[in-house]
């Protein structure tokens, strides 16, 4: 499927999917109960936004990226972002059976989750410019590639996968709602897996210096792996 297609299919399923719910909205109670829970405080508009903000900054930091060598295979990298979206999805929108009140709306625990949140952002960025050229939202080799160890990467070895952690977990404080936790155990699922896909493509590539570099490093969550 060419480049052109993919973004007219994507609108084609959300319209089609848009439609289906609209339709069902007439009648059932949960799309009704969704609608009338689907108020956002301040603080969470501010949250939204501070990702929304981000996803702009990826894009355009996306266009710098070295052509690849080697990759993971287009299914497994669908099944990702499949996931990754079901999980920010969650993560932002009241669920039905997950609105459960689970930390108090304290404004000083929303600020304070709004300001995780864009501490976190800030690392995030902090890496992506370290890795450069070397970046790819698949799981890639890409042409010239280089084990990046400076910066945040003489820390952790995926710290923009930390900061997403970070991240979430701001929006989680921010919201206080049971559908928070939810979503970051999904994120977490979908990016243990990719991590492991990643160690095991630099360990290809990089065999005796990436050997030396786990010894001396996390994974991305310090203290935990």
């Amino acid at each position: 499927m060419n480049r052109t297609l993919k973004p007219l299919l994507r609108i084609g399923v959300a319209a089609a999917f848009g439609a289906l719910l609209g339709g069902v909205g007439r009648t059932s109670r949960v799309v009704r109960d969704l609608k009338h829970n689907a108020v956002f405080t301040p603080a969470m508009w501010i949250s939204i936004g501070l990702w929304f903000a981000f996803s702009i900054y990826w894009s355009v930091a996306a266009r710098d990226k070295a052509p690849t060598r080697s990759g993971e295979s287009i299914l497994s990298r669908q099944f990702h972002v499949f996931a990754v979206n079901v999980a920010l999805l969650i993560l932002v929108f009241p669920v039905p059976g997950l609105l459960q009140q689970i930390l108090p709306a304290s404004p000083a625990l929303q600020a304070a989750g709004l300001a995780i949140q864009a501490a976190f952002i800030g690392l995030a960025i902090w890496a992506r410019r370290f890795l450069g050229s070397n970046w790819s939202g698949e799981v890639r080799i890409a042409s010239g590639h280089e084990l990046v160890r400076s910066g945040p990467y003489a820390y952790v070895r995926h710290p923009i996968y930390t900061a997403l952690v970070g991240m979430y977990i701001g929006t989680c404080l921010v919201s206080g709602q049971l559908h928070g936790p939810v979503a970051l155990g999904i994120m977490l699922l979908a990016y243990s897996r990719k991590i492991r896909m990643e160690e095991r493509a630099l360990a290809e590539a990089f065999p005796d210096d990436h050997e030396r570099y786990r010894e001396t490093t996390w994974a991305w969550i310090p203290g935990v792996y």
